[in-house]
């Protein structure tokens, strides 16, 4: 039985873990204990606070195995992504150089340093045990996030926005980095992504060249990695496609890794969650129906399952005893629902039109 719900501080050893077999390894999730603990406590702050409106809310939850008892997979919403200080990436531009003299017309690809998505909430800092990669556990721990911002609508921004890592070569270093940021920090990929994820970012601002920078001088190397996720979440990218998510002219400004941007009203999860009042029966008598992700309406003590989509004529959802004590619902509670499948898992629909 697997359950998402939020993190406690119990939780930190499986956080710390998780930080440390992330691939690649995490900005947002750094495996440093002083700043996982601090998670946690924000976290804790997050789920406590009465919220009008998106701040600097930050809500990490965890994928417990209950078989197990512990958690072994982790992710994180930020409720406002440059809330405490703004959330830089670059965006890809088009300029176009023209001579009538010489008869000659070119358009060329930029990169201009951007907060636009400041405004945005951030879905990030996702880690699964590698033992559930592959399974219903990581859609489930992806998107049930997106079923507590459903029932928590002004806690967070109508634009939702997630940001993948970039491409890495057979030594795990970036060549968007190599051939851009490394001429200005003078640092390893590694060494500046470990330091911005324990520290503040505003460095960026103060060293990262403000000009744009004309992608036909960068390195080969360096071209292809723009926008390029990194192999290992290329299965995640394709989900959050077919969710609704579209790919934007942004990208990360450390290893040029894709930014995808989606409002929250056109997003699956969100077209196809409804609530359903529960009825309890022996998990022997449910009839066969699709999984779906299921959630209860507690702000605290938010639980998110994969449970059997099937309901009685009367629209009511047949839970076994154990899911709804998992839940922690009653007979007659209403609970939110959505499918686990995406219709369109195989549709990348482009650019955001709002981006071009």
């Amino acid at each position: 039985m697997l359950v998402v719900r939020p993190a406690r501080p119990a939780d930190l050893p499986a956080l710390e873990r998780l930080a440390g077999s992330a691939t690649p390894r995490l900005t947002n999730l750094p495996a440093h204990r002083d700043r996982l603990e601090e998670r946690l406590a924000r976290s804790q702050r997050a789920f406590e606070a009465e919220v009008e409106f998106p701040g600097d809310e930050h809500y990490t939850f965890v994928l417990e195995d209950l078989e197990r008892g512990e958690a072994v997979g982790t992710a994180t919403i930020r409720a406002q992504a440059g809330a405490r200080e703004a959330y830089y990436t670059y965006r890809q531009e088009t300029l176009i150089h023209a001579s009538q003299q010489l008869d000659v017309r070119r358009e060329v690809q930029t990169l201009s340093l951007s907060h636009e998505v400041s405004e945005a909430s951030l879905l990030c800092a996702y880690s699964l045990d590698a033992h559930y990669r592959g399974t219903s556990a990581e859609s489930l721990l992806r998107r049930a996030r997106l079923m507590f911002i459903a029932q928590y609508p002004e806690r967070f921004a109508e634009i939702l926005a997630m940001a993948f890592p970039g491409y890495l070569d057979d030594e795990q270093q970036s060549p968007f980095w190599n051939s851009v940021g490394r001429h200005f920090f003078v640092r390893d990929f590694q060494d500046i992504n470990y330091i911005a994820g324990v520290r503040s970012k505003s460095f960026i601002a103060e060293v990262m060249p403000q000009f744009p920078l004309y992608q036909a001088l960068l390195t080969p190397q360096a071209r292809a990695a723009v926008g390029r996720e990194h192999p290992e979440h290329e299965s995640a990218m394709s989900e959050m496609l077919a969710e609704g998510f579209l790919r934007s002219r942004h990208v990360d400004i450390f290893d040029a890794g894709p930014v995808i941007k989606g409002e929250r009203e056109r997003l699956e999860s969100f077209r196809h969650a409804a609530w359903h009042p529960v009825r309890i029966r022996p998990a022997h008598s449910l009839p066969d129906a699709e999984p779906a992700m299921v959630a209860n309406q507690r702000l605290g003590d938010f639980r998110c399952v994969v449970a059997r989509y099937a309901l009685s004529p009367t629209g009511q959802l047949m839970l076994s005893p154990e899911h709804a004590e998992l839940l922690g619902v009653e007979e007659g509670r209403a609970v939110l629902a959505a499918p686990l499948a995406l219709a369109g898992a195989e549709h990348d629909p482009g650019y955001d039109e709002g981006e071009l």
